[in-house]
């Protein structure tokens, strides 16, 4: 059964949801009060988070980023904010995805499964190695080794090559990682990000004209294929 938990505080929607998705084998657990949610996430082990916006007490593009920063479940935001800015944040902040209100159910059923599928993450337990094809990332002694040898780097090398990593192919752009890298701070330039990619280049053999690995994306940033 994949476990889910909605902060919401509209508790009309979040019955309908929850009524919704049972039918799916999607158990759901809804928290009105946004530090009520965090608590659970504390002391109980979900699948996914679907996070609504506006919420007492604290806005919930804080409450992504507070939930980012200490688990790696995934973030679904539902919210009928619908300004550019409160998008962009809160992928900035840590959230996976953003579905606008109003939406119909079987949408939010194909998002979290496909999700859900990207971090592979229902019926699993919590590895502190995560295997790819040439890199394994060991996020307990914080390297990162390349076909079988343990590269060489940097702080702020280890953590932009790790969560490209973790993206799994995914795009991901300069400014997701200066905010979400905690080894680079927010006054990172987009140039510094550039030359820190090089360096990892450099050390993975990669000819930069012909990359195997971190493809440079035109105008947003880069992803690592494997």
């Amino acid at each position: 059964m994949i476990k889910i938990l909605m902060i919401e505080d509209d508790l009309e929607l979040a019955e309908i949801l929850t009524e919704y998705l049972e039918q799916f084998d999607i158990q759901t657990t809804t928290a009105q009060e946004p530090y009520i949610g965090i608590s659970y996430l504390d002391t109980q082990k979900f699948d996914l988070v679907i996070l609504d916006l506006t919420l007492p007490g604290i806005d919930g593009l804080d409450v992504c980023k507070e939930i980012r920063e200490k688990h790696t479940t995934p973030i679904i935001i539902s919210s009928a904010r619908h300004d550019l800015t409160d998008k962009v944040t809160a992928l900035e902040n840590g959230a996976d995805d953003y579905l606008p209100k109003p939406y119909n159910p079987l949408e939010l059923r194909a998002r979290i499964n496909s999700l859900l599928r990207r971090y592979n993450q229902n019926f699993t337990s919590q590895n502190p190695k995560e295997k790819t094809k040439d890199l394994i990332v060991d996020t307990e002694k914080m390297t990162i080794t390349y076909l079988k040898n343990e590269l060489n780097l940097t702080m702020a090398e280890y953590g932009i090559l790790s969560y490209l990593i973790k993206k799994d192919g995914g795009v991901v752009s300069r400014e997701e990682l200066i905010y979400n890298v905690n080894s680079i701070g927010e006054d990172t330039s987009n140039k510094s990000i550039d030359v820190i990619i090089g360096r990892i280049r450099q050390k993975l053999d990669e000819n930069p004209k012909n990359p195997k690995y971190i493809h440079s994306i035109r105008g947003i940033g880069y992803k690592l294929i494997q």
